[in-house]
């Protein structure tokens, strides 16, 4: 763990932040996690040991006056307006925070602009920022979306990786990697794109050595190692994974208070896993879970997602496109020979002929998820799927998973909030752009049609924008979950508003 991060991650590990936690004091144990001293805390640490003893000692009364909670901004009554399009472009604003001062606290400073998603999410989110610059690119907000890639990039430096988002306890581990598809994003708003993509490459190419650590030391029955599995055939793919294994603090009562109820041995794995999921920005899904139904069968590090790895392959195929520029043919015949390989396994192991969809992979028990999700999108996107794949793959998001209010997460109907009946606006882009990459616009179109009445339906109820939505009864406000819905939101917002535009374009040039 870096220095900037010791005090914070220290302060995690004491007594005091345990006894708040356990003590339910705040509702929503990330509270507390983002929570400032009001002096150090060390110095907190040192007043609560000389205090706890006392008869008069009052945890809450110590807490409220020792430490200063995150302030969370929403746009007044008089900022609010009924058109959309103009409400997304007030919340930028809102969302949008300056570049930060290093204090005492678990946020990691930036040293450049940013938008946060809303409501608990007070940093910034790695793979909720692709999403969300699609949209500021529409609203002309270039600058902004080159500072948050910036700040990417530094994070990557200072951490040695993108982190989940920029708190020391998300440090240990990351999210999708988008980071190369964000530099191509902005690349097309520049005179000279080549030129622009060029200062980014060492940093890409550093992310992916983070998602390969430690690929070279896999052989005979060591087939794993932190996010990389060899395969039976000795390709490798990619898995979720977190560098630690104790309770996630800002979860710390939620994953404590599960994991009594496992055998002591039992519960590092769990808390692993747990955090896992959370790499994988879907926390959480019936993907992850032995039974559906049942957070406590987590078992994401035994999991192969299409999702990831489709990524994966994306980014050694930006890589390979990153040193053509460069001129550096052995460098770029290299990922262009990893990027067939993946896509060969990706096929051969993800892919089921039998059912004609994409599934994840249990390479423990060696055999496919019998989970339909809309992972298996993410493959379009990455154009990997042949035109027959792609075609069986597009009847199913037709026939199953398109619902009156979009695309539904998954085939299973669960208590967790990436499954039906919820709709993500990252699910519905990325199976957009993947249906248009081989020309299946009409559904694209369709989908689209769809989400945006979803988002104008609760906007016209509640005057917001979510994180997600029930898109099977558009009507309702989503659930599920370890916290209540969320609004403001950064990735609805530029996923909408990037399908208003395209929309447009469609309706004026419908060729």
């Amino acid at each position: 763990m870096k220095s900037f991060c010791n005090e914070s991650v220290a302060f995690f590990q004491s007594e005091l932040f345990q006894r708040v936690q356990l003590a339910a004091i705040f509702k929503d144990s990330k509270t507390f996690a983002d929570a400032k001293p009001k002096t150090s805390y060390a110095d907190t640490l040192a007043r609560y040991t000389t205090q706890k003893d006392c008869t008069t000692f009052d945890l809450v009364e110590f807490v409220s006056t020792h430490f200063e909670l995150e302030h969370v901004r929403e746009l007044s009554a008089s900022q609010k307006t009924s058109d959309i399009k103009e409400h997304i472009e007030r919340l930028w604003d809102i969302l949008q925070k300056p570049a930060d001062t290093q204090v005492e606290s678990s946020l990691i400073a930036l040293e450049n602009p940013y938008i946060v998603p809303g409501g608990r999410f007070q940093e910034i989110y790695y793979w909720d920022s692709y999403f969300t610059a699609a949209g500021l690119i529409h609203s002309g907000k270039i600058d902004i979306v080159e500072s948050m890639l910036n700040n990417m990039v530094s994070l990557l430096k200072r951490v040695g990786t993108i982190p989940n988002g920029n708190r020391s306890y998300y440090a240990t581990r990351s999210q999708p990697p988008v980071m190369s598809l964000l530099v191509m994003l902005l690349a097309e708003q520049k005179a000279d794109r080549n030129d622009f993509i060029r200062q980014y490459i060492d940093a890409i190419e550093s992310e992916y050595q983070f998602w390969m650590q430690g690929a070279d030391t896999l052989n005979g029955e060591n087939t794993q190692t932190l996010r990389v599995v060899k395969m039976p055939d000795g390709s490798l793919l990619n898995r979720y994974w977190d560098n630690a294994a104790t309770p996630r603090p800002e979860s710390y009562r939620e994953d404590y208070e599960m994991a009594l109820t496992l055998p002591e041995e039992q519960r590092s794995d769990f808390y692993r896993n747990i955090r896992a999921a959370c790499e994988s920005g879907w926390d959480f899904s019936s993907r992850w879970l032995a039974n559906p139904n049942d957070l406590m069968s987590v078992k994401t590090t035994a999991i192969v997602p299409v999702d990831l790895n489709c990524l994966m392959l994306q980014l050694e195929t930006n890589l390979a496109h990153c040193f053509e520029i460069t001129g550096n043919e052995k460098k770029q015949n290299d990922y262009i020979t990893r990027a067939e390989q993946r896509k060969h396994a990706i096929n051969q192991y993800l892919w089921c002929d039998e059912k004609q969809f994409y599934f994840d992979y249990d390479h423990i028990e060696n055999k496919r998820s019998e989970v339909e999700s809309l992972a298996a999108s993410v493959a379009l996107f990455a154009e990997v799927a042949s035109e027959q794949q792609t075609q069986a793959v597009a009847n199913k998001l037709e026939r199953a998973f398109l619902k009156s209010g979009g695309l539904v997460t998954t085939l299973s109907e669960t208590k967790q909030q990436w499954d039906a009946p919820n709709g993500w606006a990252p699910l519905q882009w990325f199976s957009v752009q993947g249906l248009m990459n081989y020309q299946h616009n009409s559904l694209a179109i369709k989908i689209m049609q769809h989400w945006t009445q979803s988002v104008e339906t609760i906007f016209a109820q509640t005057g917001k924008l979510m994180e997600k939505y029930n898109v099977c009864q558009v009507v309702d406000i989503a659930s599920g979950g370890e916290y209540e819905v969320q609004e403001g939101f950064g990735w609805t917002n530029g996923v909408t508003l990037d399908f208003y535009h395209r929309l447009q374009n469609i309706a004026e040039d419908p060729k």
